[in-house]
């Protein structure tokens, strides 16, 4: 796992990620398994995705002047993304996504449980 991480940055190969900013997500994994919320930012680099109000960590800074005061400041941190599953408002159930080709030759995105457009 270790040597895959370093190749990955020497080659900066970006990771293929099905989500997109604005889906609906609920985290399978960690502290705020179960919870739900929009992504916020996709870093397809190191494949993670950042979610408002989840993930959420303190930290205690120190006073830098008379503007910016110390004290513990909120930071939100990117979740990896096979931490979280798109859920689906159709058929409320967390599930992956898949990709559906028209006639028309354009390419959509589809809920693999419910078969629903997204």
């Amino acid at each position: 796992m270790l040597v895959q991480n370093i190749v990955c940055r020497k080659l900066k190969i970006k990771i293929k990620m099905k989500l997109k900013k604005g889906d609906q997500i609920i985290v399978i994994r960690g502290k705020d398994k179960g919870r739900k919320g929009k992504i916020e930012k996709v870093f397809l680099k190191t494949g993670k995705v950042s979610i408002p109000g989840i993930n959420v960590y303190k930290k205690h800074a120190r006073q830098q002047s008379e503007k910016k005061p110390g004290g513990i400041i909120e930071i939100v941190k990117p979740l990896p993304a096979s931490n979280v599953a798109f859920f689906c408002s159709k058929c409320s159930k967390p599930t992956r996504i898949g990709y559906q080709v028209d006639k028309k030759g354009s390419k959509n995105r589809i809920c693999r449980k419910c078969q629903t457009l997204i």
